[in-house]
Parts: structure tokens; C-alpha cells; sequence
């Protein structure tokens, strides 16, 4: 069959078409997959400085596989996405259905709720880190505690998390409060008369009816976790004891890369953690067909 040919007026409509997605596909190769392909690269490399790099093969992945620190850094990554996700996805639910019942003042609960969202990540690390001082931290006062929430090599994790729950609550809870606004209300009165309760109608028409919105907002909030530095960078010190306790496979990248000078190893490591995220993420997809419902 011959293939038809477009019109002029069709080649010129395409031709502007690719004139204007072009700067956004320059700069996804600029941006994005060649330096993704050069830290390809790089990871079979040895840094030799000022740009140079030696080739020395699969040299960089067996010293990382058999550092004691570099799995102890994946294994802090895995513990920090099992300590927010499933917590931080129940909270902001939960916030989303109480913003989305019908209470006063409904819109400014929302902003205060989002303000973490647009306040300045190292602002907020240091009113935290302000709240978790051991000598006079404002927690400790209130429940006459002595923890040490940011040098004890037990508690640190716990005290990161809290944080990064806390600053994505009310980002989730937005996305959560949009799928819950997309609920017919006919669904609940019909169920209403039917005889259900608020609880079944949680468990067979809102959780249903928002799994999609919540798929998206744990796939997001999984792939945050795995990729976490800042938080724990501005937390928690280089010279804090409890470093290695928190220290996750990208702030490990920054030490290797940034610090060590190590930059082979470094790309090592984020190549590692790429895996993991689509490790992840292939799971995510895979477990969504029994529980994540697409019919309206």
C-alpha cells in the first residue's frame, strides 16, 4: 500500500509541531540522556581529575558490592521508604477527607496545610532541627524527655522521617483531595440507602474510587524516598556520630563523588539506585492490577 501524503497545509501544521516540541526534546537530551549516558560511562571509569577519566572495567562495582557501607546505605534507603510511605500516604488521606467534608474555613486549611510545600527546604530542616535539640529543643521541654533525635544512632532515622512526612503531607493530600472531589455523590446516597455506614462506604466506594489517584501519589512519594539527600544532608552532619545510621545511597553518592573525589564510585552508586527505582517501580505496576480501580 503506498503511504498517503499529506497536504501542504498538513506538513506545514507538522513541521510547526516539531518546531515547538523542540526545545523540550533538546533539552531532555541535553539534560537528561546524555548525562545519564555519561554516568554510564563514568561508572566503569577512575577519575583521574581535571576531566580525566581511566577506563578499569567492572573495578568500581566490586568495591562497592563489597563495602559494608554501601550497604548499610541501602538498607538506611529501604528503612527511610518503609518508615514515610505507607504512613505518610494514610495521613494524607485522611487529611484529604477532612478538607474535603464540609468544615469552615475549608480553604485556609488547605494553604496551611500546603505551606511546607513552598517553604525553603533548608528553612524548614533548621526549625526541625531547632525542635529536636536535646539541650533545649521544644519537644524535650514539652514531654520532659532527654532523646537525642539527631545524634542518637537509634532515633535519627525515626526524626528524619518525621520530618519528611510532615513536609509532604499537605502536597499528597492536594493530589488525594482532587481524586476524592471526582466521586460521584450519587454513589454515596445510593449506598446510603442501601444501609451502609460511613466505614463500608469508605471501603467500597472512597478507597476504590481514589486508588488511582493514590497509585500515583505512592509512586511518587516512593521514588522521593529512594532519591532523599537534602533532608538528611541538612539534618544530619558529617561529623554527627550518627551519620552512618541515616546515611542513604545518595547522600553516600555526594560523599563519593563530592568529597572522596570518587566520581566513578559515585556514578556507581546512582546507577544502583536507578535499578532500585525501577525495581520498584516494575513492582508498583505489577501489584496495581489487584488493587487499583480504573472503572468510574
Amino acid at each position: 500500500m503506498k503511504k498517503n501524503k499529506l497536504s501542504p497545509a498538513a506538513r506545514r501544521e507538522e513541521n510547526w509541531g516539531w518546531i515547538m516540541v523542540a526545545p523540550t526534546i533538546i533539552g531532555l537530551l541535553v539534560l537528561n540522556i546524555w548525562p545519564f549516558i555519561q554516568t554510564i560511562y563514568t561508572s566503569f571509569c577512575e577519575h583521574l581529575g581535571f576531566g580525566r577519566y581511566k577506563f578499569i572495567g567492572l573495578a568500581n562495582y566490586v568495591e562497592m558490592f563489597q563495602t559494608p557501607e554501601f550497604w548499610k546505605a541501602t538498607w538506611n534507603t529501604i528503612l527511610f521508604c518503609i518508615l514515610t510511605v505507607p504512613v505518610g500516604l494514610f495521613l494524607s488521606l485522611l487529611v484529604a477527607m477532612l478538607l474535603n467534608a464540609k468544615i469552615k474555613f475549608k480553604g485556609g486549611f488547605r494553604t496551611i496545610f500546603f505551606l511546607p510545600m513552598v517553604c525553603a527546604p533548608a528553612a524548614v530542616t533548621m526549625v526541625w532541627r531547632w525542635i529536636f535539640n536535646a539541650d533545649y529543643g521544644i519537644l524535650n521541654q514539652l514531654f520532659g524527655t532527654d532523646i537525642k533525635w539527631i545524634t542518637d544512632p537509634n532515633v535519627v532515622m525515626i526524626s528524619c522521617a518525621i520530618v519528611a512526612i510532615w513536609s509532604n503531607i499537605g502536597y499528597d493530600a492536594v493530589l488525594l483531595l482532587a481524586g476524592l472531589q471526582n466521586i460521584p455523590k450519587t454513589l454515596y446516597e445510593a449506598n446510603s440507602i442501601d444501609g451502609a455506614g460511613p466505614v463500608k462506604q469508605f471501603f467500597t466506594i472512597t478507597l476504590p474510587m481514589v486508588s488511582p489517584t493514590l497509585f500515583v501519589v505512592m509512586i511518587m512519594r516512593l521514588m522521593a524516598s529512594v532519591k532523599v539527600y537534602d533532608l538528611i544532608y541538612m539534618m544530619v552532619e558529617e561529623t554527627n556520630p550518627a551519620v552512618t545510621s541515616v546515611q542513604s545511597l545518595m547522600y553516600l553518592f555526594y560523599r563519593e563523588s563530592f568529597v572522596a573525589g570518587s566520581r566513578g564510585m559515585g556514578s556507581a552508586i546512582v546507577l544502583w539506585t536507578v535499578l532500585l527505582i525501577g525495581l520498584v517501580t516494575v513492582i508498583q505496576f505489577y501489584g496495581q492490577k489487584k488493587w487499583v480501580n480504573y472503572d468510574v
